[in-house]
């Protein structure tokens, strides 16, 4: 059974260093393995997100899209496409926005990052947050579920993003899968060594804080570049940290094993920085010079790449297009030629059950119990591995009477050696806590 891989490149500037090292070149090399099917796009409509300028974002789209191309990705291999050439996934983030828990939203660290910047000027929460930041993370698990991807090569800051897609598409399939599971559940990839890199500053490599080092610059621009990374005051001859030098972080992600080793000696020995920075410019020169000359030649041809991504765009919509047709037939929106033959022979519906949900998120590893409706009854404390959240998970659904459960101010609590490990939503009154801990005694009891 083949494994789906996919991945994608927000199309807001020119391919860095840190785009190629973290994202393109281990989904090339992914791409390149038996077995494997692989979905690359360019991530159009999440530019319309951070850019405003339409000439950017088309010059951008360009120029990523003969990078992934001079980087060595088959396009007659892989499924290569442009996000907005695919309508489906436009359609699919909205069934997927009717299901998805505003508290989820809340957590992602884009939209609390743009709040607690705001709290700190003093200004609203929500000043100049958009719809589009606020819900990225519905757009992003569409781009994943869509081909249904196993696996998401991604960096560190967007694995939450991944975990999201996964919560996202299990309740899609809890409300209405009727026993079948829609999506699959995708796994982020990431290469530990390589996953994030430091810019010139020594800050993640970021078009938003202009310091990348754009990946197919001319030698004389590739020079100048590495020549303004940011390195300590130690002179030559006195040792050099290489594990705090950004410089040797950058140098790791082009080397060989052996080759790492030998800088890391040398600066230990006292190797000054300016021929540091020559070893770096010399590595990744080398390697990029053949790519680099592929991606002039194909930015000389737009038709060119304009037939590729469309062919791709085929390609991708024979998949995405029935699948997204069966996802509108499980939520209701049928043609009503059928519906009127449904009505008469369908017989009652089953009454969806109640369930423990496993999962997690920023702060670590959580469950929660769900209502026969998909209301939360509970939601756990975030335990710091997998196999506490277990342990506390599983004493939950078998405890049944012993199950210590107490209330604190209207709201209840699961106890477990002395220890919280589970509360419920705040209620209004004590009535209504009442019929809570009944639903919740009824929902442990059927699980």
């Amino acid at each position: 059974m083949s494994t789906r891989v996919l991945t994608g490149i927000t199309t807001t500037g020119t391919p860095h260093l840190g785009n190629y090292a973290g994202a393109i070149r281990p989904a090339i090399a992914a791409s390149q393995v038996d077995n494997v099917e692989s979905f690359y796009f360019l991530a159009d409509y999440h530019a319309l997100i951070k850019c405003d300028d339409p000439a950017r974002i088309q010059r951008s789209r360009l120029e990523i899209a003969a990078t992934w191309l001079a980087g060595g990705l088959d396009a007659e291999r892989a499924t290569f496409y442009r996000q907005s050439d695919i309508p489906e996934i436009t359609e699919l983030t909205w069934l997927l926005t009717c299901v998805a828990s505003k508290g989820l939203l809340n957590r992602a660290h884009a939209y609390k990052a743009s709040v607690d910047h705001n709290e700190a000027a003093g200004l609203d929460p929500d000043a100049g947050v958009t719809m589009g930041l606020f819900s990225y993370p519905v757009l992003m698990a569409a781009d994943i579920l869509i081909f249904n991807a196993n696996k998401v090569p991604v960096g560190r800051d967007q694995v939450q993003h991944v975990e999201m897609a996964r919560d996202i598409g299990q309740r899609f399939n809890y409300l209405f899968g009727k026993g079948r599971e829609f999506f699959a559940m995708p796994e982020a990839i990431i290469e530990e060594d390589v996953a994030t890199l430091p810019g010139l500053d020594g800050r993640k490599m970021s078009k938003s804080y202009d310091n990348t080092i754009p990946l197919f610059s001319s030698s004389k621009e590739l020079k100048s570049a590495i020549s303004r990374i940011v390195t300590d005051s130690k002179l030559p001859g006195e040792a050099k940290d290489a594990d705090n030098s950004h410089l040797f972080t950058l140098y790791q992600a082009f080397s060989t094993p052996a080759e790492q080793a030998a800088m890391r000696a040398d600066l230990q020995a006292g190797l000054a920085w300016g021929e540091a920075k020559q070893r770096l410019f010399t590595l990744l020169d080398e390697q990029l010079s053949e790519p680099r000359e592929r991606y002039h030649a194909l930015l000389a041809k737009p038709n060119d790449l304009e037939d590729i991504l469309q062919a791709g765009a085929v390609k991708a919509r024979k998949i995405a297009t029935p699948f997204l047709q069966e996802l509108r037939e499980a939520v209701g929106l049928r043609s009503f030629a059928v519906q009127g033959a449904d009505l008469v022979t369908s017989k009652k519906k089953a009454k969806k059950a109640s369930r423990v949900v496993s999962f997690r998120d920023d702060e670590g590893f959580r469950f929660r119990v769900l209502s026969s409706k998909g209301e939360d009854l509970l939601l756990s404390k975030a335990f710091a591995d997998g196999r506490g959240a277990g342990v506390a998970s599983k004493h939950v659904q078998t405890a049944q009477d012993a199950l210590d459960i107490r209330q604190v101010d209207q709201q209840l609590t699961v106890w477990m050696d002395n220890e919280c490990i589970a509360q419920g939503p705040q209620y209004g009154s004590d009535a209504l806590c009442a019929e809570a801990l009944l639903e919740l005694r009824a929902a442990l009891t059927a699980e």
